[in-house]
């Protein structure tokens, strides 16, 4: 029987970059050699294609923020994806979990692993990703949602979609007239927690949102929830199936870049210490979250979970990281699928 060519795509122009080179790598030396002719193809952050043409055990020794040696230019993209059956990318962010690529692979009728067009451009953009988790009946943070026009002027935009435009000073005003500092402060379009800050006074806060506007012109500002972190692993097409229920415990305030890939006190704890009714329904409402933006493959769903109980949907993530310490794999490890059954289940359901 002849083997799955397999396109295994990683690196990309977002500013997940590294992580998407380390989670690439950790597929690579988990993919089943018998099963598949492996193309793996390493994007760089301005957006040119290189073949990978080095030992896929030499990837191994990668670590976030490594760059990547033994590589080739390809000339066309297009013709070289042609050669292949399925593409698997391993992208974080934008250019590689929006929407587009995904696109990119519509346009060549190439079959690929994880969440089709509509999916991954909604669960990326957190702003319209909160809209559906609404209609859903999903509980979340309060927020307030507006697009940086310039450095001075900002759209403050209502729930009906009515905008009004502000200077940053009438902005602050506005969200603390709506939410009670403290407040997250997020790019709507980003990942890895890039980009975000907690601001505590009303200052931290017009600096926060200056901050976040470097990354994207449309801001989401949330509401503090406390309580603890958690997440859930999806997999599926029609038929969906959660993972167990997995804990983040932070080395910092917050699970920023670097508490997730460079604070070894930052850890998780598999499964969840939480009661096991209340993780029964993280599990559904992981499944509701995945069903509603139209998910396909996988996901990764964050919620907070507060100390009476309550549970709040945090976000979705559609190309969550498949590094050796992330919580993808993890979690359905500890449900019973190993890392390279976990892969060929993805293959198979592309």
């Amino acid at each position: 029987m002849s083997k799955l060519k397999l396109a295994v795509i990683f690196g990309g122009m977002s500013t997940e970059h590294d992580v998407s080179i380390v989670s690439g790598a950790s597929v690579l030396n988990n993919l089943d050699k018998e099963k598949y002719e492996i193309y793996p193809i390493y994007i760089d952050t301005n957006g040119n294609w290189y073949k990978y043409v080095g030992a896929i055990e030499e990837l191994s020794k990668l670590h976030v923020g490594d760059g990547i040696n033994n590589i080739e230019k390809i000339e066309n993209p297009i013709e070289y994806l042609r050669k292949c059956d399925i593409a698997f990318p391993v992208l974080h962010g934008l250019y590689g979990e929006d929407g587009t690529i995904q696109g990119l692979f519509e346009l060549l009728k190439i079959k690929y692993v994880g969440c089709k067009v509509l999916a991954s451009s909604l669960a990326m953009d957190k702003a319209y990703a909160k809209i559906i988790f609404k209609k859903a009946g999903l509980k979340q943070a309060e927020y307030v949602y507006i697009h940086k026009i310039n450095n001075d002027t900002y759209e403050f935009i209502e729930d009906n979609f009515d905008t009004s435009s502000m200077n940053i000073d009438m902005i602050v005003e506005k969200v603390v007239d709506n939410l009670k500092l403290p407040v997250f402060v997020k790019p709507s379009n980003s990942g890895s927690s890039v980009g975000i800050k907690k601001a505590t006074t009303k200052e931290e806060l017009k600096e926060a949102i200056k901050y976040a506007g470097e990354f994207d012109e449309k801001i989401v500002i949330e509401e503090q929830i406390l309580g603890q972190e958690v997440e859930c692993a999806v997999l599926g097409n029609r038929d969906v199936i959660a993972s167990r229920v997995g804990e983040i415990k932070s080395a910092e305030s917050y699970y920023t870049f670097d508490a997730k890939y460079n604070n070894a006190e930052s850890r998780t704890l598999i499964p969840a210490d939480i009661p096991s009714e209340i993780e029964e329904e993280i599990r559904k409402q992981a499944i509701k979250a995945f069903k509603a933006i139209d998910g396909k493959g996988l996901s990764r769903v964050d919620f907070f979970v507060r100390n009476n109980g309550e549970i709040y949907i945090n976000e979705i993530n559609t190309m969550p990281g498949f590094t050796q310490i992330s919580m993808y794999p993890k979690l359905f490890e500890a449900a019973g699928i190993s890392y390279k059954e976990l892969l060929n289940k993805l293959i198979e359901l592309a």
